[in-house]
């Protein structure tokens, strides 16, 4: 039995919460995992909705300063974690990867870092009002349930939907959503890294599948361990979406090679 540690990390729009399955299953697999919420943002989705628009120490929040709070926490265990994330958590995941903080690590329908143009329509529409143009910094931002519909919970029951809004659905710093707009979001891709598999969903609106094919290939193919992999049928919500007990077998026997 293993007993690395994993460090989940967790994307935008949602909290931490949305690992404590992953976390159960990989601890009863053997696994010691750790999932820390962002920077002002360990409560639960409806404790942090009340503070909605007007949390301004969770609106001050920057990619950088984020990134770096994973990365400590990386560097503070005793040895090099697995380093898991979702979305924007699996952009952040690549970037610690490149930092040499990671032993391996697993990109769950990663947000592109820079360097990679998210043209898709989809993207665009998932993700526009977390930009917050010509809207002021100093408020958060909360995802529409109509846009939650699209972005995340697409080809669900509309009563899941609502349940996953209300269990998970969170505010959200505009400037960590424009902060992948700009060299924070930067990474090399010609430099050699631990193995890292990325995966994708087939369903998956925000982070449509050949947005995150496209992320794979950007990197040289260098004697790294670099794995691609689609899920047929997942959505955005792939963490809670059911079934979901397929892909974390999937990333566990990956894992376990390496």
């Amino acid at each position: 039995m293993s007993t690395k540690t994993v460090l989940f990390v967790t994307g935008a729009f949602v909290t931490h919460h949305c690992w404590d399955e992953w976390k159960a299953y990989f601890d009863l697999r053997g696994y010691k995992t750790i999932a820390p919420p962002w920077p002002f943002k360990d409560a639960t989705a409806a404790e942090l909705r009340q503070r909605q628009p007007h949390d301004t120490e969770l609106a001050d929040l920057t990619l950088s300063e984020l990134i770096d709070h994973y990365a400590d926490i990386a560097r503070a265990l005793p040895e090099k974690p697995i380093i898991i994330g979702h979305s924007l958590g699996g952009m952040i995941t690549q970037i610690l990867l490149n930092r040499d903080l990671a032993a391996a690590a697993v990109a769950i329908h990663s947000v592109p870092p820079q360097g990679i143009i998210p043209y898709e329509f989809s993207f665009l529409k998932s993700t526009w009002g977390a930009l917050g143009l010509f809207t002021s910094l100093k408020k958060t931002y909360l995802m529409p349930f109509g846009t939650w519909q699209y972005a995340f919970v697409n080809e669900m029951p509309l009563a899941e939907q609502k349940k996953a809004y209300d269990q998970f659905t969170a505010p959200e710093s505009k400037r960590v959503a424009r902060g992948g707009l700009t060299s924070a979001a930067a990474l090399d891709f010609e430099k050699k890294h631990a193995p890292l598999l990325l995966t994708s969903g087939s369903l998956d609106n925000i982070i449509p599948a050949h947005l995150n094919n496209r992320n794979f290939k950007k990197y040289k193919r260098n004697g790294s361990v670099l794995e691609y992999k689609e899920f047929p049928g997942r959505n955005h919500h792939v963490l809670a979406q059911p079934g979901w007990q397929n892909d974390a077998d999937y990333v566990l026997n990956w894992i376990n090679k390496y």
